[in-house]
C-alpha cells in the first residue's frame, strides 16, 4: 500500500469518526464539517490531482489519491475503497456541489446539483455556469472567488412567481487552485496550477416557509388580540372617567368589556389548542364511536346560536352508524364545523349533519352541509389556514377565533383522515371529515 494511499485511508476513517461523534453528541454542526468533507473529495477523486483550497491569507492543500493501488484499499474490514467512500459521501449530500475552472464551465458537479440544475436528464459537468442559470447573483459569487480569491455568500430563490414552487438557497462559494495533470502533480510542478471555484449550495426553503409561517401567525395574534384589548381599554378609561355612576350606560359598557374579554379567552385556548395538536403533544385514543347520538349532543349545544338566527339543525346519521375515532375530539371537530356553518348561514336556512363510507369501504365520512352564501374558488385552498377569514369583519362580529377550521384540519390528520371542503359561490358549502375504517 502506498503512502498516498495509506493516507487517504487514515484520513477517511478520522472523517466518519468526527462526523458520528457530531451527529450524536452535536448534531448541529454536522453539516459544516460534511461541507468540509465534500471538499476533500473533489480534491481526492472528482478532480484528476491535487486542489488547493485558498482563502483571503491562508492556503489548505488536500491530495488526491489518484494512486494505481487506491482502488484495492480497504478501510478497516470494509472492502470499499477510500475514493469510493468519498465518492459516496458527495453524492449522497442534499447539498448540491458544482466545482468550476477560471471560464465557468463545470468541471464536476453532485447529484444534488445536477437534479438542481440539470435539464432534461443532462449532465452539468463540460457547461457553461451561464447555460445552466441566469441567476446574475450566483454568477457574481463564483467571479468573486475566481477573481479576488475570496469566499462569498449569497442568498438566492429559484422558481417562478408562484411561492410554492420556489427554492431558496444560501450559496456559499470559494476559491481553489488544481492541476490537471496528474503526472505534474506526482512531479511537484506548480507551473501548470489553475484556478476554479467550488460552489455549495444548501437548500434553505423549508426554512425560509417556516419563518414566513412565524412571521405571519405572530403578525395575526397580534391583530386579532389588539382589537379586543382595545374596546377593553376603551370603556375602563370610560368608566374611570366617571361614566361608572351612569347607571343607563355602566352595565352596557361592563357587558361590553365581558364579551371582549371571553373573545381574547377564546382565541387565547384555540391557539394552546392548536399548538399542542401541531407538537403531537395531544393524544388521540381511537374507539368506536356512535355517531347520531354525538351529533345530537352538538346539535343541543348549538341550539341557542341556531334559534337565534333561525336556522334548522337536521341530524341525518343512521342510528346504526359507527366510526373509529376519539370521542372528545369528534365532537370538538363536529362543534366547529356546525357552529361555523350556523354562523355563515343565511337567515332562516338550514345545517344538515350525514354519515356515509367511501366507495371503497374503507373510510368513514362525515358531512356538514349549510344552505349558506358558499365559498368563492379564490378562497377554497386557503380556508383552513389559521386565522384565515373569507370576512373579515363578519368574522370578528360573529366572535369567531379563525382556528376553528385549522383545529378540524389537524385533528383530521391525527386520526390518519383529512378534512376538505366543496363550494360555490351562493350554494352553500359542504364540509367532509374523513377517517381510515377501524380494522376488523
Amino acid at each position: 500500500m502506498s503512502l498516498r494511499t495509506l493516507f487517504a485511508t487514515l484520513f477517511a476513517l478520522l472523517a466518519l469518526a468526527i462526523l458520528f461523534y457530531l451527529i450524536t453528541r452535536a448534531p448541529q454542526l454536522a453539516l459544516p464539517v460534511v461541507a468540509l468533507v465534500t471538499l476533500v473529495a473533489l480534491s481526492a477523486r472528482l478532480l484528476p490531482s491535487r486542489i488547493s483550497l485558498t482563502g483571503n491569507e491562508t492556503t489548505h492543500t488536500a491530495f488526491a489519491t489518484t494512486d494505481d493501488n487506491a482502488s484495492s484499499a480497504g478501510i478497516g474490514s470494509s472492502e470499499l475503497p477510500a475514493n469510493a467512500l468519498l465518492e459516496a459521501t458527495m453524492e449522497s449530500m442534499r447539498e448540491g456541489v458544482l466545482v468550476v475552472d477560471a471560464s465557468l464551465r463545470i468541471v464536476a458537479a453532485n447529484k444534488a446539483a445536477n437534479d438542481l440544475f440539470a435539464t432534461q436528464g443532462a449532465p452539468l459537468v463540460a457547461k457553461r455556469l451561464t447555460e445552466i442559470t441566469r441567476n446574475a447573483a450566483i454568477h457574481q459569487a463564483f467571479q468573486i472567488a475566481l477573481e479576488r480569491g475570496e469566499r462569498h455568500e449569497v442568498k438566492v430563490e429559484t422558481g417562478g412567481a408562484d411561492a410554492r414552487g420556489r427554492r431558496a438557497f444560501d450559496v456559499r462559494v470559494a476559491p481553489l487552485r488544481y492541476n490537471p495533470d496528474d503526472a505534474a502533480t506526482r512531479s511537484g510542478d506548480n507551473a501548470t496550477m489553475r484556478a476554479g471555484a467550488v460552489g455549495i449550495f444548501f437548500d434553505i426553503t423549508r426554512l425560509e416557509r417556516l419563518e414566513r409561517v412565524r412571521q405571519e401567525f405572530l403578525s395575526n395574534v397580534s391583530h386579532e388580540l389588539r382589537t379586543p384589548l382595545t374596546a377593553i381599554l376603551t370603556f375602563v378609561e370610560t368608566l374611570l372617567s366617571g361614566a361608572v355612576d351612569d347607571r343607563e350606560n355602566n352595565r352596557r359598557f361592563l357587558n361590553v368589556i365581558s364579551r371582549n374579554a371571553g373573545r381574547m379567552h377564546n382565541l387565547i385556548d384555540d391557539i394552546l389548542e392548536l399548538s399542542a395538536i401541531e407538537a403531537g403533544t395531544v393524544r388521540v385514543e381511537r374507539t368506536p364511536v356512535r355517531l347520531r347520538p354525538l351529533v345530537s349532543e352538538v346539535f343541543t349545544a348549538l341550539a341557542v346560536p341556531a334559534e337565534e338566527r333561525c336556522i334548522a339543525l337536521h341530524n341525518e346519521v343512521a342510528d346504526s352508524a359507527t366510526v373509529y375515532a376519539d370521542a372528545r375530539r369528534l365532537e370538538q371537530m363536529i362543534t366547529n364545523l356546525a357552529d361555523n356553518a350556523i354562523k355563515f348561514n343565511t337567515k332562516g336556512g338550514t345545517v344538515t349533519v350525514r354519515y356515509e363510507l367511501s366507495k371503497d369501504e374503507t373510510r368513514d365520512r362525515i358531512i356538514v352541509t349549510d344552505s349558506g352564501e358558499g365559498i368563492s374558488p379564490e378562497h377554497i385552498n386557503r380556508i383552513f389556514e389559521r386565522f384565515y377569514r373569507v370576512d373579515r369583519a363578519r368574522s370578528r362580529a360573529l366572535g369567531g377565533t379563525g382556528l376553528g377550521l385549522a383545529i378540524v384540519k389537524h385533528l383530521a390528520r391525527a386520526h390518519g383522515g383529512e378534512a376538505s371542503v366543496a363550494s360555490t359561490s351562493g350554494n352553500g358549502a359542504i364540509f367532509t371529515i374523513e377517517f381510515p375504517k377501524a380494522a376488523t
